[in-house]
């Protein structure tokens, strides 16, 4: 009898997905949790920090015995084969791995998502209050921090907002809306960009759900982002939309927007920006890519003649131990201001080629999470202005060795 070779299956050779990963303490020692980023499941993993290597070797090529042998040789990790299996099955049960199982529940949620009468915050409760008038009181506790001392800025076109927690960036927040105010209520559209921080390298992803905040909802401008997606191919300006769901780059700018405008609706085009990792690190050429090309050129379309604005909701640099980097210090910190400074300057200016030009030079070793929404930005307002009303450097762990830095800037 000829024997039968099986191929394993997709359940024995575990691969990872892109999951958000958190440096912990757990019960005395250093850990990583591990959780999905799309929110599938509230089920989150914890494993020790020196299991990290596993993380990597779950690519799919390798199942259990391979992946508790590679761990030996290679690192000299030392791992029962029952251990192993409940934290393969513990990835599963939280959908971290990327199979049939999870596929499924993707689909789900997506049908869900689509079904429902708009996008509702997912931040309310937990980075913002869910009330519309405590959430109102918040917001008016930064503007009436910020000193109105700034001239008007008539004819606005743009800006740059951050999307750090308001905890944290209230005040960044407050005076570039603040200055904003103008055209803000005056516009009939707005472009928003943000960072898509799952995203797919060069991903840029739509959607025609509203987005709802807690002063009510603002409508997604279905039109546009029809002629966005004839432009990019409907199968790639769709494949991440879910990302939308549980993304908080565009949420937390919209609430912004929403408040600004005391309420009252205006159209959207949200839309996700994905890493530009390839065109940073690789030899690919973002000015001769065809999907940013096609999308740039559709959104001039879109916006002339319309009061439109185009907000980038970027934050700038992720440097120290929290985002896998050195310990930043005095030094550190001033160097990380002085190549802050240089993007500034590439942004007032308009000039979209030497601020990814800056960020490219250096492959991006500070992290600066807000370079497809600002590089897009700037190509679509291109000829633009801007102007600089505010910048700070967040913390982003408990030693002050971890910054995140923020900025607001106005175009016209």
């Amino acid at each position: 009898m000829q024997a039968v070779m099986t191929m394993p299956t997709e359940t024995e050779l575990p691969r990872l997905r892109a999951v958000d990963i958190h440096p912990i303490v757990h019960e005395g020692r250093a850990s990583l949790m591990l959780r999905d980023p799309l929110q599938l499941s509230d089920k989150t993993v914890v494993i020790p920090q020196g299991l990290a290597p596993l993380l990597a070797l779950c690519d799919g090529t390798r199942d259990s015995s391979a992946l508790r042998a590679s761990l030996g040789v290679r690192f000299g990790l030392r791992v029962g084969p029952d251990v192993l299996d409940r934290l393969l099955a513990a990835f599963d049960e939280a959908f971290l791995l990327d199979n049939g199982r999870f596929a499924q529940a993707r689909e789900r949620a997506l049908a869900e998502y689509r079904e429902a009468p708009f996008r509702p915050p997912s931040c309310a409760g937990r980075s913002y209050p869910a009330d519309a008038g405590e959430l109102r009181r918040l917001l008016r506790h930064y503007l009436d921090a910020v000193d109105d001392d700034g001239p008007a800025f008539d004819g606005g076109r743009g800006l740059v907002s951050p999307h750090i927690d308001y905890a944290r960036g209230g005040l960044v927040y407050a005076q570039v809306w603040k200055r904003a105010a103008g055209m803000v209520r005056e516009a009939e559209l707005v472009v928003l960009l943000g960072t898509d921080h799952f995203g797919a390298d060069g991903g840029l992803t739509l959607t025609r759900q509203h987005y709802g905040t807690p002063f009510g909802v603002l409508p997604t401008a279905c039109g546009v982002v029809d002629a966005l997606a004839d432009a990019m191919g409907a199968e790639a300006a769709f494949a991440d939309e879910l990302h939308h769901r549980s993304e908080h780059s565009i949420e937390l700018a919209a609430v912004w927007l929403h408040h600004v405008r005391e309420g009252r609706p205006c159209e959207l085009v949200p839309i996700l920006c994905g890493s530009f990792g390839h065109f940073v690190q690789g030899g690919a050429d973002l000015e001769d890519d065809p999907a940013m090309g096609a999308l740039v050129d559709a959104l001039r379309r879109a916006t002339a003649g319309r009061r439109a604005i185009v907000v980038a909701a970027a934050d700038l640099s992720h440097v120290g131990p929290a985002f896998g980097g050195r310990p930043v210090g005095l030094v550190e910190r001033a160097r990380l201001r002085a190549a802050d400074d240089e993007l500034i300057e590439h942004m007032c200016a308009g000039d979209a080629g030497a601020f990814f030009a800056a960020i490219k030079r250096v492959e991006d070793r500070n992290n600066v999470c807000g370079l497809p929404p600002i590089t897009l930005a700037l190509r679509v307002l291109d000829p633009v202005q801007g102007q600089q009303v505010a910048y700070d450097r967040c913390p982003a762990d408990q030693n002050g060795t971890s910054w995140v830095s923020i900025c607001g800037i106005l175009f016209q």
